[in-house]
């Protein structure tokens, strides 16, 4: 029966009862959780389900099996009324930091496994649900577990070393003694550990102070729920003035409801219908869960199959089927075998948890995973209306179009049936994605064959997704290949008959034309070599096996080596020592706040921002007028009503609010202010903008050049020797050009800001989560026409931010105060992912070309070089990004006659911006990319070239900076060595002569960074320390907390300035009124200046109690502060920096524009297949300098999470625009970052010992950027890989991988039969779908 009035909505939340008979049908959890029960622990990264940061456990008592189980579930997804019944768990209801942390919570924590704290939470959840349903899983339940969580600081290794201390792996290996802290060092016997057992042992964390895991001590679940099935029953009934929300509990009232419904929406785990909702601005009035119907969640075995409903979650059909595939023979289950594997790789645990079978089919995705194993396998469709029923065939005829199938508006989908698979039948199904684990398709497909008793075709079908507008069948290659014998000759007709089946348009939607072309080839050819061998047991040439099987996941290994403090180091003295994060307790158990967790203020308003949506036209006319007039709008501003409508970091050329040409999309029009931010989101969409487009519309560096597209005034050059005399008499010149891509930043706390304006003088306090608060305040008060002694800019941390918080976090806090300052009332802004992807700028793309001579030992002569970065619609910070790139372009190489010229382009593009590396990592690669083709020339071996080449203690750079305590060719054979690096390229060698499909490549790579900011007057840094009368001491400097431990830090180096436990020294925040006028956090010089500073300051008040400590020499701390009171000595001192020798000049190529070199090198190794052009990294060493580290634990983290990103940029990221400017990709779904299975197999990490150094605090040397580039190593070890894959091919001349070397380019990258039969479409007869920038 379906009801008339609105039910109660009532659910669990950490153990407490929850009734609402005024729910919000449009909710999320999510919001539900933020908004309503203040419950912030629980994060918005990304909306979609695709970063985990907002995971939460959801658990249902199973009457049927008397069991509770539990999921984990994506909160910004989940509906909040699909909570009826239920319990919820997030992470502030499983332990505190002022009670009893969980065991799950403490581990992450003190293994190091939390830096900006903003991912914690979810990974925290997933890891607790894991445990709750297993309480002692496998390794690879861990890497099941964390499929659907992406962390962008980390690198993941220390998570995966706290959480594996859970599984049962992990304890049986400590019972055979074959682990400490990591796996073990990949020296085998040779390990120094075990050569001299008395040195202290170098590890990052204790197991042995875990708190033991009590399964008896959960939570229980509410005896409420689990005693009665009332709320299990009901029929559910919701609505607002905008959306209908039914839950029916019988068949017969879903067909009424869908009948007098028919556009009704039906929704399981809303994973595709939140999307749509949130990103896409869908309206659906009425939606139905259909969750409660018995026949609708079944799964039933019958003589010809299974059946199954059509709301059952994938989960639970993967459990079912696991179940089914164990007692059934082998020949039977084949379909479902396909199917539980192909699972593996759909999304993530969370999404699997509650997406449905039927939503997967209905929605109609074309690159939907299970839809071509459905359409392979002619599985039946179970339809039902209110008047009939009907089965129909899921083949050629059920898709109509995109997204659109034969299904009558008032049928419902209730059950499929999958059919059992007989003794001469084969099934096999293949993805291929930007990612392994959680990712959409790029292609997918399935094949089904069958045989007669002469092992001849009797039937075929083979599925596809990606290749068109829907999943589709390739019928002519069916139809041709019926009755042919298994063969390669009936292989080679199948190639020809898929590429007319496939046909796939130049300009098709998804870009990457020929790589999705080779794909089905791809994969029919390697399910031809698997059916050979299931029915003949061998393939012909052994050389082929490893075409077979794609990648899979492999326990990680990992070791970590540093300098161990001595023994007489007081224990005071933390510095040195590897102590955990001081907020990683808070950001694992959820209380750590970040700016949108700040409570709301009475009477705050949420702006909005109106995008413009062309990328170069003229605004015509701005009418606001239908947005004004929704309920809840306070009003609208825009370029009018601003006096100073001017900003930028370093030249005020970009407008707040376009006044009259927009220059890129997503510009400000204007913005909403609203009481809220579903009705200021709204409302801005319904600003009516005409414009009037504009020629032309640059996007490339490409266009850029063509249309002499370049900032005035930028003339950046670095010249030295005789660059002409030295390539005029060089024995062997190379030419070429190389380019690197877009990176996002993708932290996982999107820009956020907070103004509130105070009652009197002007005043305002902006909590913002900006790199740069010195910044915010300068331009707030510039474009407010007030002294900047009235704005107060307070950080208490980021959630990360690489750079993108620099000076972007202006563009959005510069609009929140205007707007707060005309309504007097608090503004606050938080960014969906979408608008800060599709607004914020990321790393520049670089163009590099070069003309290079060397001898013939392979000795670099000279070098003249162009260098282009795509700095977008406005100047930003990109010119000294341009001068950074200037300065490292020879990366470790010293090459004594050098001259390069940067072109800094503009675009109509979003402005680009800082990026940890800063034009460095963009700029060593084309030195590694010479390097490479130099050895190719002359046929040598690539790491004896690099070797020759290695800076050396008092070379010169081409910026004439003299190169001291240089520590480069210590690195690179420490690295060598520890690496077992000969040894290895032996096998690797060995591999790839008796593998055809899959190939391995090894490359070294070094770093040499250069650490200052190249502007001067930004070296220098603040501090205010105060000391109490208990001793306890609070410091402010003039760094922000973003995850790289600098707070930690910087209490370090107090610590030991004074003598003190770290217990007593807190900071509470980075704000401009206690430091003022401080320099951004970057550069990777905040630990050098604020310590230094920090040091200043503690020595001053050191000085001051001198006296005090001579009258009292055994006394304690705490005595000797409160004499000083007593005696009025001033407890309070502020500390000032600033790095001599610094003074670069660009017009002489004269001075230092560095303090110092950080040093490393990296030596990683690969798998490619190249059959895919996906691959897995198999090992990575790195050894790396930074002196006497002040914590080793962080800065093993930076290095590690330094190479992740980096591995990001150099292989997997890829940003896709249009050729008019458009972005396409604006979250993760479309942008993929690493995650946990992308980490090296074994992951070795080593600082280099006895390299202290005496220009940074402490004998220290700066971290955050310098590991980044060693990622590169990567790259280059693919390139070595698709070189070994390409003499096969009988190609052995030279070829270019640019970066990043996604797998589209390491396919096509390894030539051979199949892509040879592809026609190439002529340049110019078509408009390419995306462009590279």
């Amino acid at each position: 029966m379906i009801p008339t009035e609105e039910s109660t909505l009532v659910f669990f939340v950490n153990g407490k009862k929850v009734s609402d008979n005024q729910v919000n049908p449009e909710w999320t959890l999510l919001e539900y959780l933020r908004k309503k029960l203040r419950l912030c622990g629980t994060k918005l990264g990304c909306g979609e389900g695709g970063c985990g940061a907002c995971t939460v456990m959801v658990s249902k008592y199973d009457r049927e099996n008397r069991k509770v189980n539990h999921l984990p579930v994506n909160a910004c997804l989940a509906p909040v009324c699909s909570m009826h019944g239920l319990a919820v768990t997030t992470v502030e209801g499983i332990g505190s930091t002022k009670k009893r942390l969980h065991p799950v919570q403490e581990r992450i924590a003190k293994a190091h496994g939390s830096q900006c704290g903003f991912c914690t939470p979810g990974i925290v959840m997933s890891m607790y649900t894991l445990l709750r349903n297993m309480p002692k899983p496998s390794m690879k339940d861990l890497e099941v577990a964390f499929q659907g969580n992406l962390c962008r600081c980390t690198g993941y290794r220390p998570i995966i070393e706290g959480y594996k201390t859970f599984t049962e792996d992990w304890e049986l290996m400590q019972q055979n003694g074959q682990m400490t802290n990591g796996n073990g060092c990949p020296m085998g016997e040779e390990c120094c550990k075990k050569k001299k057992q008395k040195d202290p042992e170098e590890v990052l964390f204790e197991t042995s102070e875990f708190t033991p895991m009590d399964p008896s001590q959960e939570p229980i679940f509410p005896p409420e729920l689990k005693e009665s099935n009332a709320l299990d029953l009901q029929t559910l009934y919701f609505k607002n003035e905008n959306v209908i929300w039914f839950r029916p509990t019988h068949i017969k009232d879903l067909l009424e409801l869908k009948h007098s419904h028919p556009d009704a929406k039906i929704i399981v785990g809303n994973t595709e219908v939140g999307v749509e909702v949130k990103f896409k601005h869908f309206f659906y009035p009425t939606l139905i869960n259909p969750t409660s119907i018995p026949e609708m969640v079944d799964f039933e075995v019958t003589s010809e199959g299974v059946t199954l409903g059509a709301s059952l979650t994938l989960q639970q059909m993967e459990i079912n089927l696991r179940q089914l595939i164990r007692h059934e023979v082998k020949h039977k289950t084949r379909i479902f075998q396909a199917i539980v594997e192909m699972l593996h790789w759909f999304a993530g645990k969370q999404i699997r948890s509650v997406a449905a079978i039927g939503g997967n089919i209905m929605t109609g995705s074309p690159i939907s995973d299970l839809n071509p194993i459905f359409m392979a396998a002619k599985i039946g469709l179970n339809l039902q209306s209110k008047s009939s029923k009907r089965t129909v065939k899921m083949d050629e005829h059920f898709f109509t179009g995109y997204r659109r199938n034969i299904v009558d508006p008032t049928e419902i989908l209730v059950s499929i049936n999958i059919p059992f698979t007989k003794p001469s039948q084969f099934f096999y199904a293949y993805k291929q994605a930007r990612r392994r684990d959680d990712d959409i398709a790029i292609v997918n497909s399935a094949i089904n064959v069958s045989f007669d008793d002469n092992q001849l075709i009797e039937n075929i079908d083979l599925a596809f997704g990606g290749m068109a507008p829907t999943t589709v069948l390739a019928l002519k290659t069916s139809k041709h290949l019926r009755g042919l014998p298994w063969n390669e000759e009936t292989l080679e007709k199948a190639y020809g008959f898929l590429m007319e089946d496939l046909p796939l348009p130049p300009s098709a939607p998804g870009g990457m034309i020929q790589y999705r072309r080779a794909l089905p080839l791809s994969f029919f050819f390697r399910s031809y070599l698997r059916i050979t061998q299931d029915l003949y047991g061998a393939v012909v040439d052994r050389r082929d096996l490893s075409a077979l099987q794609g990648f899979h996941y492999t326990v990680p290994k990992s070791s970590q080596y540093f300098q161990v403090v001595p023994e007489t180091q007081q224990k005071t003295d933390t510095v040195g020592r590897p102590i955990p994060h001081l907020s990683a307790y808070k950001q694992a158990a959820g209380e750590a706040i970040y700016c949108d967790d700040i409570p709301y203020f009475e009477n705050e308003l949420y702006l909005a921002f109106v995008y413009s949506t062309k990328a170069h036209a003229n605004v015509l006319s701005i009418d606001p007028s239908e947005a004004l007039a929704m309920t809840g709008v306070a009003g609208f501003i825009s370029a009018k009503d601003l006096k100073y409508n001017q900003v930028g970091p370093v030249m005020h050329d970009e407008e707040i609010f376009i006044s009259k040409t927009v220059t890129s999309q997503g510009q400000f029009i204007g913005a909403i202010v609203a009481e809220d931010q579903t009705t200021a989101q709204r409302a801005a969409r319904k600003v009516k903008v005409e414009y009037k487009e504009l020629d032309p519309i640059i996007v490339t560096i490409e266009d850029a050049i063509k249309h002499k597209s370049f900032f005035s005034g930028v003339d950046r050059k670095v010249a030295n020797g005789d660059v002409d005399e030295a390539l005029r008499n060089a024995p062997h010149i190379i030419e070429g050009d190389c380019r690197i891509g877009y990176q996002e930043h993708f932290y996982l706390e999107t820009q956020c800001t907070v103004a509130v304006p105070k009652k009197e003088d002007d005043e305002f306090e902006i909590y913002c989560s900006t790199q740069n608060p010195s910044e915010v305040t300068t331009e707030v008060a510039r474009i407010l026409g007030v002294h900047q002694n009235r704005i107060v800019t307070k950080v208490k941390r980021l959630g990360g931010g690489f750079g993108g918080k620099e000076s972007r976090a202006a563009m959005i806090a510069v609009p929140a105060a205007v707007a707060a300052s005309i309504y007097n009332r608090p503004v606050r802004i938080m960014l969906d992912r979408d608008e800060d992807m599709m607004i914020s700028g990321g790393r520049h793309p670089f163009l590099f070309k070069y003309k290079v001579g060397f001898d013939d030992d392979g000795r670099l002569l000279g070098c003249d070089m162009d260098i282009y970065n795509n700095a977008g619609y406005s100047r930003d910070l990109s010119i000294a990004v341009m001068e950074r790139a200037l300065l490292h372009f020879e990366n470790s190489y010293k090459i004594p006659n050098a001259r390069a010229v940067g072109y800094v382009c503009k675009t109509n593009l979003p402005s680009n911006t800082a990026f940890r590396g800063f034009g460095g990592p963009q700029a060593m690669f084309v030195a590694e990319t010479i390097l490479r083709e130099v050895a190719e020339y002359l046929m040598k071996d690539v790491v004896e070239v690099g070797r020759l080449n290695l800076y050396a203690e008092n070379d010169v750079t081409p910026s004439r900076q003299t190169l001291t305590n240089c520590t480069l060719s210590r690195c690179w054979d420490e690295c060598i060595q520890s690496s077992d690096y000969a040894r290895r390229k032996r096998i690797i060698d060995e591999y790839n002569k008796e593998n055809r499909w899959k190939k391995r490549g090894i490359s070294v790579v070094p770093t040499k960074f250069g650490i200052a900011f190249t502007l001067p007057f930004l070296n220098q840094g603040g501090a205010l320390v105060l000391i109490y009368r208990d001793g306890s001491v609070l410091i402010s400097h003039g760094g922000t907390e973003m995850g790289q431990g600098l707070h930690t830090k910087m209490i370090q180096v107090a610590s030991k300035a004074l003598g003190i436990p770290i217990s007593m020294i807190h900071i509470v925040e980075t704000a401009t009124d206690k430091v003022p006028n401080t320099s951004p956090t970057a550069a990777s010089a905040s630990s050098d200046l604020n310590g230094m500073a920090i040091l200043d300051a503690c020595n001053t008040i050191n000085e001051r109690l001198k006296v005090i400590k001579s009258n009292n020499p055994n006394g304690t701390w705490e005595e000797w502060i409160n004499a000083a009171y007593f005696e009025r000595i001033s407890l309070s001192a502020t500390g000032f920096y600033k790095t001599p020798g610094l003074g670069y000049s660009w017009e002489t190529n004269s001075g230092n524009a560095f303090n110092y070199y950080t040093c490393g090198v990296s030596i990683t190794e690969v798998e490619v297949d190249c059959l895919t052009g996906d691959h897995q990294v198999l090992r990575t060493d790195i050894v790396m300098d930074l002196g006497d580290s002040l914590n080793p634990a962080i800065d093993v983290g930076q290095i590690e999470g330094g190479f992740m990103q980096g591995y990001g940029l150099f292989v997997m990221e890829e940003m896709m625009y249009s050729p008019t400017g458009t972005i396409f990709t604006r979250g993760p779904g479309a942008y993929k970052i690493p995650g946990f299975g992308d980490i090296p197999s074994e992951f070795n990490v080593s600082l280099l010992k006895g390299a202290s150094n005496p220009r940074a605090v402490y004998s220290s040397k700066a971290v955050g950027e310098p590991p980044l580039f060693l990622a590169c190593s990567a790259l280059f070890a693919i390139r070595e890989a698709v070189k070994s894959a390409r003499i096969d091919a009988g190609l052995e001349g030279p070829f270019k991988l640019d970066a990043p070397a996604t797998a589209a380019k390491i396919r096509m990258g390894c030539q051979d039969q199949i892509t040879a039969k592809l026609d190439v479409p002529k340049p110019g007869s078509f408009v390419p779908w995306n462009v590279t920038a």
